[in-house]
């Protein structure tokens, strides 16, 4: 198995990669995604812009609108922002979820055409790991989507570093990449008051490694992506 890594902004016009892409929001897309499909949702469809989100929840029927702006601020008139803590106690089961956010979504968008295509965070890492062991993938490509002008990415990084890790057989203790998330430029702002919209709790989960036992494949559904909840299977 090959590894590689892109950097979301960083991208100019090279080739994509075809096999199995695992795009990474640790901070906090990915988490807000995972709690979200384990509080029950049926599907989260992550869409672009906030025009897209708006016509695609109208049309679903009890859908719930999830967003924010780069920064994390939410978007107005969105059910809930991209607050995991919030979404812990959101009544969400057998409803679909419709996600707009500045970074993790965007690369999920850049590389729709891949074979296999994965969300991920530290709260399903090994999962994912595991998934795409038992997908018999050739090459895996990791997306750091974190890296900004202001920050450095370093919790993206950590999940990738986990996961290759984990794919390589390597044994390494998971609270590692949870401090490393945790002193991240985007994780140190958790918590802090000139920061009302990054609540300390929401660090807390997105650090909290391997919570869910599941990963987030995402699929193809009448032109849509979507993020579906695969648990792993019992060997």
């Amino acid at each position: 198995m090959r590894f590689t890594r892109l950097f979301l902004n960083r991208l100019l016009d090279q080739t994509p990669p075809r096999d199995t892409v695992v795009v990474i929001d640790v901070l906090r897309s990915f988490t807000s995604a995972a709690v979200a499909l384990a509080r029950g949702a049926r599907c989260i469809y992550p869409v672009e812009s906030i025009s897209e989100a708006i016509t695609l929840s109208a049309r679903l029927p009890e859908a719930v609108s999830v967003g924010a702006v780069g920064g994390g601020d939410p978007i107005a008139g969105f059910d809930f922002g991209n607050t995991p803590s919030a979404l812990l106690s959101a009544e969400l089961a057998g409803r679909d979820m419709v996600l707009t956010t500045a970074a993790g979504v965007r690369g999920l968008q850049r590389f729709r055409n891949a074979r296999r295509l994965y969300a991920t965070s530290l709260v399903c890492a090994r999962a994912t790991a595991e998934a795409i062991r038992r997908d018999g993938a050739d090459e895996v490509c990791f997306v750091i989507t974190g890296e900004w002008v202001d920050r450095d990415g370093e919790e993206d990084i950590a999940c990738a570093d986990y996961i290759e890790a984990l794919l390589c057989g390597h044994v390494t203790p998971p609270s590692e990449f949870a401090r490393r998330a945790r002193v991240s430029d985007f994780g140190i702002r958790f918590g802090r008051p000139e920061w009302p919209n990054l609540p300390a709790a929401d660090l807390e989960i997105a650090a909290d490694v391997d919570r869910f036992s599941f990963a987030m494949p995402v699929d193809r559904e009448n032109g849509l992506l979507a993020i579906h909840n695969r648990p792993l299977p019992r060997d």
